[in-house]
């Protein structure tokens, strides 16, 4: 009798455990971050179209979280890793979040990742072009979930070099991410038979690239690879074309232009310049029907590949909550890269050991003005990239959660 009455007594005791656990949840309150450049030059990339992109997954997945509205907080971290560092410890420490998104920033983004895998929370990078954050600096609760600079060298060199035109010279950006893609892209070009001339440093937010153009031109390089984006894209190719860098047979081409770019300067002035990207906005029914939804509550902005990118990891992040029933982090985690991701423009993608998304990436080019159908025809594309052929082998990942 004592037995069976320890018995009986067992099975209450967890039952009100899992009843306790049941109402715990009840009062939990899901918190995510965004973290990004809300007010410089990739802005307009990010900014707040990703906060936009953000609520539309919350949207759509129920907007409530254990009987609560999941709720949002957005930080600007400036491109400075210190700021980045400090806004995400306060978030994970006194400001309940459990997740951060976006960043776009490769110094802030290796930083807040070793944040997060101390705090064992989530980290969703929209796009990071640093190859060191999914390689040698690899987390298991980091992921990337759009393009990377390996991918960006990998499909702008494969698209734009040709027999006549293999020799190149680099204008990079002087941040980590700008080595990271110049390494890569010399390799791959010297590795297709091209040539390397010499590349050039310069500093984020530059306003005049007088004498980055004209060391560009003197090495009679047919290439000209830019590696750097918002601002100073724009400022790059309005001065190339005051200096006649075309004119003189060379080719500007630039190594993360976006849609949002090409709206700035417009067709006739970026036509045949190469877009690779993800997310293409009149792909289907459905990524038109998102892209409207995303412009009438951006104020008639259209969304970037970064910003859909936002939309896609809030998304199976929280798709991952509901299915755990938890705000755990690592049985959330092991959700998500258990579990293909699948959204509007995303069919069943995996996420790899080393925080990959490994998703299809398209080689786009520019149109010509004549060849638009609308305002927003922007780009031709050329060939659609498995996940396999964009992103690093594992043979070449520094990453050691690969080294099975």
């Amino acid at each position: 009798m004592p037995r069976l009455i320890a018995q009986r007594l067992a099975v209450f005791l967890l039952g009100a455990s899992a009843a306790g656990l049941v109402l715990a949840q009840a009062g939990k309150e899901v918190k995510i971050g965004v973290l990004n450049d809300q007010s410089g030059p990739y802005s307009s990339i990010t900014g707040a179209g990703s906060v936009v992109a953000a609520k539309l997954a919350i949207e759509d997945a129920g907007g409530s979280l254990f009987g609560k509205p999941v709720q949002i907080v957005v930080g600007d971290h400036m491109h400075k890793p210190d700021i980045g560092t400090t806004l995400a410890r306060r978030w994970y420490d006194t400001e309940g979040v459990s997740a951060i998104f976006d960043i776009y920033s490769s110094g802030v983004a290796l930083a807040v990742q070793k944040i997060s895998e101390e705090k064992g929370k989530v980290l969703a990078i929209s796009m990071g072009s640093s190859r060191d954050i999914s390689g040698k600096n690899c987390s298991r609760n980091g992921m990337q979930f759009a393009n990377d600079g390996y991918a960006v060298a990998n499909l702008t060199i494969k698209g734009s070099m040709d027999a006549t035109s293999n020799s190149w010279y680099f204008l990079t950006a002087d941040y980590a991410a700008g080595y990271s893609i110049e390494k890569d892209s010399r390799r791959m070009i010297e590795e297709s038979g091209g040539k390397f001339v010499g590349s050039t440093k310069f500093p984020l937010g530059s306003a005049d690239f007088s004498s980055f153009l004209l060391q560009a031109q003197a090495s009679k390089a047919k290439n000209i690879g830019f590696i750097g984006g918002g601002a100073d894209m724009i400022n790059v190719i309005k001065q190339s074309v005051e200096f006649g860098v075309s004119k003189g047979g060379q080719r500007l081409i630039p190594f993360s232009m976006t849609t949002d770019d090409v709206y700035a300067l417009g067709s006739a002035a970026t036509a045949g310049m190469p877009v690779v990207q993800s997310f293409v906005w009149d792909e289907s029914p459905a990524s038109r029907a998102w892209t409207e939804r995303f412009k009438k509550a951006s104020g008639g902005k259209m969304p970037t590949d970064p910003q859909a990118n936002v939309y896609s990891a809030v998304l199976h992040y929280l798709k991952a909550v509901k299915a755990e029933g938890s705000t755990d982090n690592a049985a959330v985690l092991a959700r998500m890269k258990a579990t293909p991701v699948e959204d509007f423009f995303t069919k069943g993608a995996r996420i790899r050991d080393d925080g990959r998304v490994m998703r299809p990436i398209y080689y786009a080019t520019v149109k010509p003005v004549n060849q638009m159908k609308g305002p927003d025809d922007l780009v031709s594309i050329v060939k659609q990239f498995s996940g396999e052929e964009t992103f690093i082998p594992v043979a070449l990942s520094e990453c050691p959660l690969l080294k099975k």
